[in-house]
């Protein structure tokens, strides 16, 4: 391990800010994305401070996701250039702004992109995640005043990204998106389920409801796809069917429970959901789109028993695609097909739950990190993660 346990000490409580960046704009150094694929530039940059409902954030550590790369090569809108990336982290409180009483200077936060109020209809209510205060959108821009808080040493604007911009050594972030946790845990695993991990693990708990004793297929092994692995596990669930074009993926998978796995290119003349349906006579009690692809929606979706099969989807397509299913079939059949954003988690209410259960190791959160890099590396992190040789990578900011 290349950041052993001290580091994360001697960040925590001995490494103190200067009384005077309250309330003032900061300096410090950000990643900047200028294009789309193009590498990112690790420049400096101002960051205003934290206006009412907002609190800045020295960032300790952050991960890299798949939704950071999607964004990065995008072209057009809601693609934004220049930007400020990331959203997977974990970091101290800095400063506050006004009407602020959740977290204070000094707090260890997580910052997450799904926002939670807690005041609103939808908050209050079990059955959504979704807050209709602040509906969650990829606007390049603070929830509240559709402002900036970054700019570059010329002045320019500097757009923000999923409401956290991570991939700067400060951040601002409004206290809707922002959770406050036990600085005990160790960050390169706190940091994880700001999105991907949270993700995976909340759509077979949360979403699906997976039970104990049930069949579950999970379509991608990524690290979304082992994150359900895990939560359906976790649930109980007595029969994990992996499917992945990479046979080697295997291997980990068996790590977070993965009992079989189907190679698509194996298959013969057979489509993998008819192979799903005869290993389990009839089909999955519950089936998991873990790519982003409409054509897997389709086959996860024939995969599920008829009846009570649960379809649940967290690949993201590109903009414009389409699902198409047959009415008749869907009326005949009697199966559920839902999306799952952040799994159906409610971020201040179940996040501090699945820390708990990783701090009494009934999760398992280690096997996610396969690498570890400092700040000034962080294109090797896209590198790794373009070429599927790893699940999460962790930035370090100080090195």
């Amino acid at each position: 391990m290349p950041y052993p346990v001290y580091f994360y000490l001697f960040t925590m409580e001995d490494k103190k800010l200067a009384p005077t960046t309250e309330g003032q704009p900061i300096r410090c150094k950000a990643a900047v994305s200028r294009g789309p694929g193009e590498p990112l530039i690790i420049e400096e940059i101002i960051v205003a401070p934290p206006k009412t409902h907002e609190v800045r954030i020295r960032i300790i550590c952050t991960s890299l996701c798949h939704s950071d790369v999607t964004f990065w090569k995008m072209k057009d809108p809601p693609g934004y250039f220049p930007r400020i990336l990331g959203h997977e982290a974990i970091g101290v409180v800095e400063s506050v702004g006004k009407d602020i009483t959740e977290v204070t200077k000094g707090d260890v936060v997580i910052p997450i992109f799904i926002p939670d109020c807690g005041e609103c209809i939808d908050c209050k209510s079990t059955k959504s995640n979704r807050c209709s205060n602040f509906p969650f959108d990829v606007h390049p821009w603070m929830p509240r005043d559709h402002t900036t808080r970054f700019t570059d040493l010329n002045g320019e604007i500097i757009h923000h990204f999923m409401f956290i911009s991570s991939f700067s050594e400060y951040t601002v972030v409004d206290i809707v998106n922002v959770l406050k946790i036990d600085p005990e845990i160790p960050p390169n695993k706190a940091c994880l389920l700001s999105c991907g991990v949270s993700t995976g693990i909340g759509a077979a708990w949360r979403t699906a409801g997976v039970e104990p004793g049930s069949t579950v297929a999970i379509f991608g092994l990524g690290s979304i796809g082992l994150a359900v692995a895990e939560g359906a596990r976790f649930c109980g669930a007595t029969r994990i069917i992996g499917v992945d074009t990479i046979p080697e993926k295997i291997k980990i998978a068996k790590k977070f429970g993965v009992t079989d796995f189907i190679d698509p290119k194996e298959c013969g003349d057979k489509t993998v959901s008819q192979v799903i349906v005869e290993m389990t006579n009839g089909g999955a009690d519950y089936s998991f789109e873990c790519v982003g692809v409409a054509a897997l929606v389709h086959e996860a979706f024939a995969s599920c028993r008829k009846g009570w099969g649960k379809t649940i989807v967290l690949g993201v397509d590109k903009p414009g695609a389409y699902i198409s299913l047959n009415s008749m079939e869907v009326l005949l059949d009697g199966k559920s097909l839902m999306g799952s954003l952040y799994g159906g988690l409610k971020p201040k209410t179940h996040v501090p739950l699945l820390l708990k259960r990783y701090m009494d190791k009934e999760l398992n959160l280690d096997e996610f990190v396969t690498h570890e890099v400092g700040f000034k590396d962080i294109n090797q992190a896209f590198d790794l993660l373009h070429k599927g040789q790893s699940l999460r990578c962790v930035i370090w900011m100080d090195n």
